[in-house]
């Protein structure tokens, strides 16, 4: 049975934890801390380390999904977790423009940690107010070439095409002798 480490990352509150809980098949291990009053208006715990789930893909392949902090000041953690990973999905919340450059500098600092394959996922595709795929893409500076995915971070079935998709791009790239 071959493993492979996952890394969930992205900005605060933009759905990391929800993701890898929605579709781990054991209960996720989760550093999550009681936050300060200033950003108690957006949500009440953060990851304080990371978050850790699994899932059984087939009988040859487990995922090891690894979430980050999304808070700047545990970003010291981000290296540390990159360690290994085949490859990364940078979640980003559709409904909050406000984090889109914090998102980019995220997967920035994620592609220097390690050249492995990465997708973005756009959460919560679900709300009349998220932004449009294309017009996020544009606001992302993603190349063409990235996979710009919508997603549901409470839709085990949405977790699971991210998933896959970031699977299908690492095939690709292996199979290209890319990665």
């Amino acid at each position: 049975m071959q493993t492979v480490k996952i890394v969930v990352t992205g900005p605060f509150s933009a759905g990391k934890t929800e993701f890898i809980r929605t579709v781990s098949e054991i209960d996720v291990v989760s550093t999550e801390r009681k936050i300060t009053a200033e950003a108690e208006r957006i949500k009440q715990t953060t990851t304080v380390a990371m978050d850790f789930g699994r899932i059984t893909v087939d009988d040859d392949l487990v995922l090891y999904l690894f979430g980050t902090p999304g808070q700047k000041r545990f970003d010291f953690m981000w290296e540390i977790l990159s360690e290994g990973m085949l490859g990364f999905i940078v979640v980003v919340d559709s409904n909050r423009p406000e984090t889109f450059r914090e998102a980019r500098s995220i997967l920035q600092t994620f592609k220097a940690y390690a050249p492995t394959p990465y997708v973005v996922a756009a959460n919560k595709q679900d709300s009349p107010d998220a932004w449009d795929l294309e017009d996020m893409r544009v606001a992302l500076r993603l190349d063409p070439d990235v996979k710009l995915l919508p997603c549901v971070a409470l839709d085990k079935e949405k977790v699971k095409t991210v998933l896959l998709e970031l699977l299908f791009t690492i095939q690709t790239l292996m199979e290209s002798g890319k990665a």
